[in-house]
């Protein structure tokens, strides 16, 4: 089946590792043919220990996180300890929900650590909350998940996790044509998180 030609692209992926989480993406914007940027960032902090990594439209993905963000800096005013993952999965999966019949055009990872661990969660356009050890998402995910899945295995510390995540987006890179440019990396451990970038 043909694609759309405004269907956006992206390569994003979301990794959990024995000491932490890494979310990363490729930094390609494109609407259909065009490359509008090659320097775009798909990776977003909400808190120290939760981020977020988007593929689908910019100016969707920028809403979601806004206003994700937003609920969860109410959450530390209110409860006095930070938002644990699961639950700034549920706000975004009801942030995007409550937008069903007008939706936000984004595939989205949560991930993060909390008092229960390292963890991510993939949400569909509609808010389908699904936990995993690994998700990619976006036009290049098929590609990329063929990596993951060869070497994936639950001890994977966070170096070999980069490494892995690095690789299974080179390779989605390689065929999907409206990915490339770079990577941008969010490593989140229990003590916060760091981010990186690789251009290429």
């Amino acid at each position: 089946m043909a694609r759309p030609a405004w269907l956006p692209g992206a390569t994003t992926i979301g990794l959990v590792c024995q000491d932490g989480v890494i979310l990363a993406s490729e930094k390609r914007v494109t609407y259909g043919s065009l490359v509008v940027s090659r320097t775009y960032k798909k990776v977003f902090k909400i808190t120290p220990t939760v981020g977020a990594a988007c593929a689908g439209l910019v100016s969707d993905m920028q809403i979601l996180v806004r206003e994700a963000t937003a609920y969860a800096n109410l959450y530390m005013l209110e409860r006095g300890r930070p938002i644990p993952v699961r639950a700034a999965a549920k706000i975004m999966s009801n942030l995007l929900f409550s937008m069903r019949l007008t939706p936000l055009i984004t595939q989205t990872i949560v991930g993060g650590v909390d008092d229960e661990g390292p963890s991510v969660y993939a949400l569909d356009l509609l808010g389908s909350v699904i936990r995993d050890d690994y998700v990619a998402v976006g036009s290049g995910a098929e590609i990329a998940v063929g990596v993951l899945e060869a070497d994936y295995r639950k001890d994977i510390t966070l170096e070999d996790g980069k490494d892995l995540v690095t690789r299974a987006i080179k390779s989605a890179i390689r065929r999907d044509a409206i990915s490339g440019d770079g990577i941008d990396f969010l490593t989140i451990t229990k003590d916060g998180s760091s981010e990186e970038t690789i251009m290429f």
